[in-house]
């Protein structure tokens, strides 16, 4: 019996080993492939496969990125190989995991923050984001193939200006296209947090188009946090410097802003001349958070009502409809005048924007325009998108901390939503730079002289 035993486990040793041996050999097999490279710019699709397996056998893939401030970001999807072996997210359907369905760029648009509130974060554009690729062998978990996608920032030619001192009171970051132009130029401001987005500027400029990256606070020898009000006369310095650069083709800029600078940009554009273009995005038509000083001038921001504040299901702050409506009585000065601005302008909003009534917002905004017989805008609304719409397969950013509010809260979105969302606005944000800042439009250059 003893004898029988042994036999027996020397048996299933010599099988387990056979079985681990013929998995090492498959693994061996296995292959991710990037097309059409493992290299790309964070804007751009890559079309992911894995050759190798076995037929309809099913895998887990994986995707892991760190950002700037070490925040891991993941997603997963569970696929099954066709008939020849093959996984194509181009047509495998996710069958569980960070998304479902077939979604050839779900591993990226659809990771999440390991750690909770957290937006992803890059710094340092000079530097590519490596995002690492797995795939584990469904049942086992065993790792079978591994690549790792370059996503970059810069093309080869782009110029990075980091602007100090000698530009006066300006500070940011000035990004130039390779050659020596003319090219449009665009006054990128971003969001309340402070500092500037590299990410976006940079972006734009491997398209072709100058942009000056600017900070209004929060960065560099600046004021760590919000001032008491806003002064219009710093943009206005911005505007000139940009429209100064041999690069700009002119005879107007373009202004790019998200959420709070949103304001600030149809604010821009109704007091500053020079200005052709100005894309607001998830933005609002009346003055938020502090006063805004532009010489003798003052408009007052809007007064959040506190007791409209309320909780998500979650137990996350929901501050959508602490701002009142700018339209109503005692709000009025709060509004932006943009009848006064000969500028083309962009309103884009997300219908689940839970920052604020960002729909509301652009829909006044266009009213009080057309009000005044003007047709000078439009307007596009994203169904259950959130409120910070950034370039193609950046996260969703469904909550995080406010800086106004110093407290966590919703921001919205469903992931898939608001990745298409996301995906369209960009092709529209260049669009209408490129088609409103062409230096040739001898109607738009007689008004750009005349305003302001």
């Amino acid at each position: 019996m003893l004898h029988q035993r042994a036999c027996r486990e020397v048996i299933a040793k010599i099988w387990f080993i056979r079985f681990q041996t013929s998995l090492r050999s498959n693994s061996q097999q296995v292959c991710v492939r990037l097309l059409p490279s493992p290299r790309c710019f964070f804007d751009e699709p890559v079309h992911v496969k894995v050759d190798g397996l076995s037929p309809h056998q099913k895998v887990e893939l994986r995707s892991k990125l760190k950002d700037d401030k070490g925040v891991i970001f993941r997603a997963s999807a569970l696929v099954a190989a066709d008939a020849s072996g093959q996984v194509d997210l181009c047509r495998s359907p996710s069958l569980g995991g960070s998304y479902t369905g077939v979604e050839s760029m779900g591993l990226f648009w659809a990771m999440a923050a390991e750690t909770p509130h957290s937006k992803l974060l890059k710094k340092n554009v000079l530097a590519s984001m490596m995002v690492d690729i797995e795939v584990l062998h469904g049942d086992t978990g065993e790792l079978l193939a591994t690549e790792t996608n370059e996503r970059r920032f810069m093309t080869e030619g782009v110029r990075r200006i980091p602007l100090g001192m000698k530009e006066g009171r300006i500070r940011g970051v000035l990004f130039l296209p390779p050659g020596q132009g003319p090219f449009p130029g665009v006054l990128d401001v971003y969001t309340l947090g402070g500092g500037i987005s590299e990410v976006r500027a940079s972006l734009l400029a491997n398209k072709g188009i100058v942009v000056l990256a600017l900070a209004y606070y929060g960065f560099q020898d600046m004021p760590r946090t919000v001032p008491k009000y806003f002064d219009l006369e710093y943009f206005e310095e911005a505007i000139t410097f940009l429209r100064r650069q041999p690069q700009v083709q002119g005879p107007g800029i373009g202004i790019l802003s998200i959420s709070k600078s949103g304001d600030l940009a149809l604010s821009m554009a109704s007091f500053l001349s020079g200005i052709s273009a100005t894309a607001c995005i998830n933005g609002s038509n009346a003055n938020t958070v502090v006063p805004l000083h532009y010489k003798d001038l003052i408009i007052p921001s809007i007064t959040p009502i506190v007791e409209n504040v309320t909780f998500s299901p979650s137990g996350i702050l929901d501050i959508r409809d602490a701002l009142p409506d700018p339209e109503t009585e005692g709000n009025r000065g709060s509004v932006i005048p943009i009848e006064r601005s000969s500028s083309r302008f962009l309103f884009a909003a997300s219908e689940d924007d839970r920052n604020w009534n960002s729909c509301l917002f652009a829909q006044q905004a266009a009213a009080r325009l057309r009000h005044h017989g003007k047709e000078n805008f439009e307007v596009v609304m994203y169904p259950r998108a959130g409120h910070f719409l950034e370039v193609p397969y950046m996260p969703h950013c469904p909550s995080g901390f406010h800086t106004a509010v110093g407290q966590v809260v919703v921001f919205g979105g469903e992931a898939k939503a608001h990745h298409q969302a996301q995906l369209d606005l960009w092709r529209r944000v260049q669009e209408f730079f490129r088609k409103h800042l062409d230096g040739n439009n001898t109607a738009q250059k007689a008004m750009l002289y005349t305003s302001g």
